[in-house]
């Protein structure tokens, strides 16, 4: 079916032209900082290894370099958008070379004496495996000598199988060095123990389920977002980074590191480069406000360490830098540009912590303050602080959840009903007509953020209520095309289709097979315990012996009281004993089923009673990736 999304209204298209006064457009700095120093422009798709395209750089050309914002477009994510559409290797200085925009996330380089150091891996192995050829092709071919994660999250070490080989990394010829003591159970945690939820909420945020064009996704702010899913890779760390000062010396070059836990990751690293003048934030520091609070679902952020890790930086290296390489966008130059850079950025997330707090202690709830707080003209009028991942009003939100929790004070909220039997009730009260009509008439007015809450009761009462739902759509849809921020919008967009079309099937998973099989066994059994139906796992007792021959590992894991726990070590009254290597005996626990055939084929030993496995399939569960959200 070819969807065909709506034109903007009279009241959009006006939001949009009165938003472009507000903007400093005049100043294009950005468009010339982020095409400097290009080498070569990217040499074509990225693809799989069968052909199929993961990313095409000319599904970007319509979005033209001279062109006006469209109606449908908010005029900053527009401006935004112009600058990071164009890809390809750039020399960010001597010796550091970065590509950028075939993914999400740019591939860094740096030359060594005898290799080259890679920090952050994109998050397909695709897209990294073209970035390295451009390298290999206009920069050098040295072998690579160590890869850095700047952080835990999937767009840094996804593409980490694309830069070099897992051998090459067990056998210690090329050490992955990474900020943090648990990298692992940060990194690979969020994409799989909560991955089914928090995919279902990227693919709205990063318009994953939108056609590329102006009434759909434009980018994600950040970086280009691939159409097709890559292959996500994972390979552990081999030297982790724990405290502040820590240097490595990596083929005759030397790098520091400064150790920035709990700020946009659980884990993360600052890096100085002394020998190049060259440092980086990693996203602490970008072209766009941060999340202090993801709208995909993640760990909420501490901002006020945001600021606090931003000033060490600028006191312990700003008067030496001389250029700023992100993960993210286009690098920084110069010493006075780069510590007003990363001032300002300092000072909006400060900002943002401190006066959240302030209304927080005034009564204010946080929906509240999130409407009345304002950043100062000098930060708002900086580029880099606009709200192209993160936006000034879920981040302020984000503050009371970081700081004061979930209930936000009012008891009203604290025991309501669920949405449905509310949606019921309140239709039961008002009736659907007058909820329609009055959803016709915000509509009509423009107060379109009305237009989909009145009518929100009215579609979960009634799903089948099909004027409801359009008119929901019509509504979300005009919100999508005034938003600053690329996530508002792609939810919104992505509400207005499902509310039409219905749910639709994800591109890819996140939870990858190699991200799986790359879980420490912990971690493993965290996920499986996820999966148990408590209530009908209540009267189940089941003990099952794991040895998992390929790491020397012995393991138990119980079900009792509808809870899954395991530990290290063997129990004695185990009914079953499952013995193999780790791939087989995830494949086990993951799908029970599967159990016989692995024990048949000599896969995998089991000593004891099979119906055990049987019991623990009985009560797992299936998550559907495909799970409704504007529909109840």
């Amino acid at each position: 079916m070819c969807y065909r999304p709506k034109p903007a209204t009279t009241h959009t298209a006006q939001v949009n032209r009165d938003a472009a006064a507000l903007y400093d457009l005049g100043n294009t700095q950005d468009f010339t900082d982020s095409r400097r120093g290009l080498i070569a422009e990217l040499p074509g798709n990225v693809t799989k290894d069968d052909g199929t395209v993961i990313f095409d750089p000319q599904d970007f050309d319509w979005i033209g370099d001279e062109d006006p914002a469209p109606d449908t477009v908010d005029p900053s994510l527009w401006r935004q958008s112009q600058i990071i559409r164009h890809g390809g290797l750039y020399k960010v200085t001597d010796g550091l070379y970065q590509v950028r925009n075939n993914d999400i996330a740019n591939l860094t380089v740096v030359e060594g004496e005898d290799g080259l150091i890679i920090i952050d891996c994109m998050a397909g192995v695709e897209s990294a495996r073209q970035g390295m050829e451009m390298i290999r092709e206009h920069v050098s071919d040295k072998p690579v000598a160590a890869v850095v994660y700047t952080h835990t999250h999937i767009d840094h070490y996804g593409g980490v199988k694309g830069v070099v080989g897992a051998e090459d990394v067990s056998s210690g010829k090329v050490p992955i060095i990474a900020p943090g003591h648990q990298f692992d159970k940060h990194a690979l945690g969020e994409n799989v123990i909560a991955g089914n939820a928090m995919a279902r909420r990227s693919f709205y945020a990063f318009g994953g389920l939108l056609d590329l064009n102006a009434h759909g996704h434009i980018t994600c702010g950040l970086g280009i977002v691939s159409t097709a899913g890559p292959m996500v890779s994972y390979i552990s760390p081999t030297d982790l980074i724990t405290e502040t000062g820590t240097k490595r010396e990596i083929a005759g070059i030397e790098f520091e590191f400064l150790y920035a836990p709990d700020t946009e990751a659980p884990e993360e690293m600052h890096i100085w480069i002394p020998q190049l003048k060259a440092l980086t934030c990693a996203e602490n520091a970008n072209h766009s406000l941060h999340n202090i609070q993801t709208l995909r679902g993640a760990r909420t952020r501490d901002a006020r360490n945001f600021a606090r890790y931003l000033d060490e930086t600028l006191e312990r290296w700003g008067d030496e830098a001389q250029v700023h390489y992100g993960p993210h966008t286009w690098p920084v130059w110069g010493n006075e540009q780069i510590t007003g850079f990363i001032e300002s950025q300092r000072d909006a997330y400060k900002y943002i912590h401190d006066q959240a707090l302030r209304l927080a202690n005034k009564g204010y709830t946080p929906l509240e303050a999130a409407e009345v707080i304002e950043l100062p003209e000098e930060l708002r009028r900086n580029w880099a602080n606009r709200g192209y991942h993160g936006t000034l009003h879920h981040d302020v939100r984000a503050v009371f959840t970081k700081e004061l929790g979930m209930w936000d004070g009012d008891p009203v909220s604290l025991h309501p009903h669920p949405p449905v039997e509310s949606a019921h009730r309140f239709v039961e009260f008002a009736g659907a007509d007058a909820i329609l009509a009055e959803g016709k008439r915000a509509f009509e007015a423009g107060d379109y953020r009305w237009a989909t809450e009145i009518l929100h009761t009215l579609v979960f009462a009634d799903p089948d209520n099909t004027a409801a739902r359009e008119l929901q759509a019509d509504a979300y849809e005009q919100m999508g095309y005034q938003a600053e921020g690329p996530q508002w919008r792609g939810i919104f967009l992505s509400a207005a289709k499902e509310l039409r079309l219905g749910v639709q099937p994800p591109p890819y998973v996140t939870a990858s097979q190699d991200t799986i099989l790359a879980m420490p066994v912990e971690l493993l059994l965290d996920f499986l315990a996820v999966q148990i139906i408590g209530d009908k796992a209540a009267d189940s007792d089941i003990t099952i012996n794991l040895d998992f021959t390929d790491l020397g590992e012995q393991w138990t894991l119980w079900i009792k009281r509808g809870v899954l726990n395991a530990r290290r070590g063997h129990a004695a009254d185990a009914r079953l004993t499952v013995t193999g290597p780790k791939q087989a005996l995830t494949g086990v626990l993951l799908k029970p089923a599967v159990a016989e055939r692995l024990s048949s084929s000599k896969a995998i030993q089991l000593d004891g009673d099979p119906v055990a496995l049987k019991e623990l399939g009985a009560v797992l569960d299936v998550f559907e990736p495909t799970f409704p959200i504007v529909t109840p």
